[in-house]
């Protein structure tokens, strides 16, 4: 039975004056997500965020009302499809996106699911009584009795992510208790200001974007070089070319400016920048070597070498 008209306006009035408070929205994935799961989801967001759920039709019919005051909500309507949900929030994002992706139950295959990741049955006993040895055949996992109970051989995929969970491979693993999928809330877009962005950008740290940003730097500066057009990040680089264009002009000739005498006179007398330094550091080494060999005890067998001559 569809809402009633009073229900409607109702939720787009919830709807306009959380997109009014809230300036993050993040749209989740609820598949599977059962009416406990989302409750304790709602706790954990207590004072950090909002959860409102709604049909498809109703959110989009919502959103365009709400659109001309806030064009760029339109970005939301291609992600609105499924099962999804909002979460409302005006905290951190990574925050609040590990609180929503933290809560997970763990579920047993059912069949005609889709898979989530691979299971894989493991090596060992399974405690199962011969009689049930049928169910593993038809899954050609090789088996073995051993002191009365069903040993599996190896441990064996039975079924592959993405693919559909087959009857028999969900009986076997419910009659072996392995309950390997778990479900939760998953975030599929995030809209933070006015701004649609993957998930996946939350996980971006403060050094990746320096060194993103460093490297774009460089590239911008090494274009501007190369078409010799001057812009803020390529200023120092034509300063410095142009003191070595200077200074290479200044050696080459007689012109002699403050920032080229230090070189000149390194080329008119290398020898005098070179026995400076390199002899002081050398002396000090000398002596210690001196001071090893002569404080360094003789040894009884090298007396009985000269005593034995």
């Amino acid at each position: 039975m569809g809402a009633s008209r009073a229900d409607k306006e109702l939720y787009f009035k919830k709807l306009r004056k959380l997109i009014a408070e809230y300036p993050s929205i993040f749209i989740v994935n609820v598949n599977n997500v059962g009416s406990n799961q989302m409750h304790q989801i709602r706790v954990a967001l207590r004072g950090k965020g909002v959860v409102l759920m709604g049909k498809n039709t109703t959110v989009r019919r919502a959103l365009r009302t709400i659109i001309p005051e806030h064009p760029s909500l339109e970005r939301l309507l291609p992600h609105v499809r499924g099962n999804i949900g909002f979460v409302f929030t005006a905290t951190d994002l990574t925050e609040v996106r590990d609180i929503v992706v933290a809560n997970k139950v763990a579920a047993p295959a059912r069949a005609g699911a889709f898979a989530p990741l691979d299971v894989s049955i493991p090596a060992g006993n399974t405690g199962m009584e011969p009689g049930k040895t049928s169910f593993f055949q038809a899954l050609g996992i090789p088996t073995k009795i051993a002191r009365g109970n069903i040993n599996i051989v190896s441990a064996v995929k039975v079924v592959t992510a993405g693919t559909r969970v087959g009857p028999s491979e969900a009986t076997l693993l419910n009659m072996l208790n392995i309950s390997p999928f778990t479900y939760g809330m998953s975030v599929v877009q995030v809209y933070d200001q006015g701004s649609v962005i993957a998930p996946e950008v939350l996980d971006v740290d403060a050094p990746q974007l320096v060194d993103r940003f460093l490297s774009g730097i460089k590239t911008i500066a090494a274009i501007s070089l190369a078409l010799k057009y001057p812009t803020i990040v390529s200023v120092a680089h034509s300063l410095v070319n142009s003191y070595k264009n200077l200074l290479a002009i200044a050696l080459a000739t007689e012109y002699m400016f403050e920032g080229a005498e230090k070189a000149k006179e390194y080329l008119a007398n290398p020898e005098a920048f070179a026995s400076a330094a390199p002899v002081a550091e050398a002396a000090p080494a000398a002596e210690e070597k001196e001071e090893e060999v002569e404080s360094e005890p003789e040894s009884d067998d090298w007396n009985y070498i000269i005593h034995f001559d």
